[in-house]
């Protein structure tokens, strides 16, 4: 019999280690070419690892939770023949709505990769409180904090689909599924940054009370961290606010969510701010730009086109995916983008290639019911602009004080790419598309 000893590719991007988050296979499991054997996890994203030959597991040489550099050795596989690894294949990433995860370079098919072993956990499962939901809403549930059994399901045999989970964690307050422990008397506990490659004796789990823990930074909060770190410290930060009356924007919300052309799409307040900022971007381009350092000496990029990115926290931390070419979108489709864009980041489905290449970010900070701030500015982009919290205050409307809806609309902005006039004539101008969405209309 050979073995052959399988190493963790080179993931792109730029990256340089990945997480073990779950072995799908034990020592002992036949495989064969393309079965899924692995799941990994980037600092960009989820990726199921796909096994390069045919053979028995020998030896699991990385431990879940463990962080591996590109070029180690994973996994060992006998055969009865030396066989060879599977063709090189481009990158295939799945659609929102599809349970699997993206392809490696080098690694696997084109298509979307299955896994030829059978798996029981792929049908639906019902849980001993009467819960039909396949494993990946089970898992989405859990990451969302959402309760099955409160959830109506509307599949068929009343089977729990992801829309259902989404929608109750949409109606759910974002602080409600946060449970405060009361403190405890273990004054502190560390946590091991990487479990030991070979198997090791479970430990025992630390008390439920303790009074302080120790989290490894790795991952997308690993890759968080180092960019704002570097975005605070090279680019000189300034930050602008204004006050707005957005009562049309949210007349326009509702009649848009009333109209059949928009019926299968989600409607919301931060549609039309989306669409304020292409707008205000096509009027003031450097608010678009980027700051460059090459050989050549510092240079400013200015891009003629909108890749829009939307923050968004999600289980893993906060990422930043973008729409590209945003500027050529219609109000449907931008909204499309909008729902298509929430629901992959949510469910840890977004590509590494739809979080890079963005030029402008949009933060709503308001969903939490924060009216204000400052954010730090995404690498490689010149301005982030955040949307607060939308409020019914007294507003004084033709030398009337009547009830409003208002927000705040703040950001921060790269001085060195653009000037104070220019980063108040953009914030003024999607202001102005807030207190009169007609104004998209030129």
């Amino acid at each position: 019999m050979t073995e052959q000893t399988f190493v963790l590719p080179d993931v792109g991007e730029g990256l340089t280690e990945a997480e073990i988050v779950q072995w799908r296979v034990a020592p002992g499991d036949a495989v064969a070419v393309n079965d899924v054997i692995v799941e990994i996890e980037t600092a960009k994203s989820l990726v199921e690892l796909p096994s390069p030959y045919a053979g028995t597991v020998g030896e699991l040489l990385a431990s879940e939770g463990s962080t591996v550099e590109v070029g180690a050795p994973i996994i060992t596989i006998g055969s009865t023949d030396a066989a060879a690894p599977a063709p090189a294949a481009p990158v295939s990433v799945p659609e929102p709505s599809d349970p699997g995860g993206a392809v490696l370079v080098g690694y696997g098919t084109g298509g979307a990769v299955s896994s030829r072993r059978r798996k029981p956990a792929e049908r639906p499962v019902k849980a001993s409180v009467g819960v039909v939901a396949k494993p990946p809403i089970r898992k989405l549930a859990r990451d969302l904090g959402v309760d099955l059994s409160a959830v109506t399901p509307s599949g068929p045999a009343g089977e729990v689909t992801r829309d259902d989970v989404v929608k109750h964690a949409e109606q759910a307050s974002v602080f409600r599924n946060i449970e405060t422990p009361a403190w405890g008397a273990v004054r502190e506990e560390t946590i091991p940054v990487a479990a030991p490659a070979a198997p090791a004796p479970t430990a025992s789990a630390p008390a439920s009370d303790a009074r302080e823990e120790s989290i490894p930074v790795r991952g997308v909060r690993k890759a968080t961290a180092n960019a704002m770190t570097s975005s605070a410290y090279s680019a000189p930060h300034v930050s602008v606010w204004v006050d707005v009356d957005a009562s049309r924007t949210m007349e326009l919300v509702k009649r848009l969510k009333a109209s059949p052309d928009f019926a299968d799409v989600k409607i919301s307040p931060l549609l039309i701010m989306a669409r304020a900022v292409i707008w205000a971007l096509r009027r003031t381009p450097m608010i678009n730009a980027a700051w460059v350092d090459s050989e050549d000496g510092a240079q400013i990029s200015v891009r003629h086109y909108v890749n829009l990115g939307i923050a968004a926290a999600t289980p893993r931390g906060l990422l930043v995916p973008n729409i590209k070419d945003a500027q050529s979108m219609n109000t449907r489709e931008l909204a499309k983008a909008l729902e298509t864009l929430t629901l992959t980041a949510r469910e840890g489905k977004t590509s590494p290639a739809d979080q890079t290449g963005g030029t402008f970010t949009i933060t709503n900070i308001g969903v939490f019911g924060v009216d204000a701030g400052t954010p730090i500015i995404n690498p490689g982009e010149a301005g982030i602009i955040a949307l607060g919290a939308i409020r019914q205050k007294p507003w004084v409307v033709d030398g009337e004080v009547r009830p409003r809806w208002v927000t705040t609309v703040s950001g921060s902005f790269d001085h060195r790419v653009v000037d104070g006039d220019g980063i108040s004539r953009f914030i003024a101008d999607v202001a102005s598309v807030l207190e009169e969405p007609a104004l998209l209309l030129d």
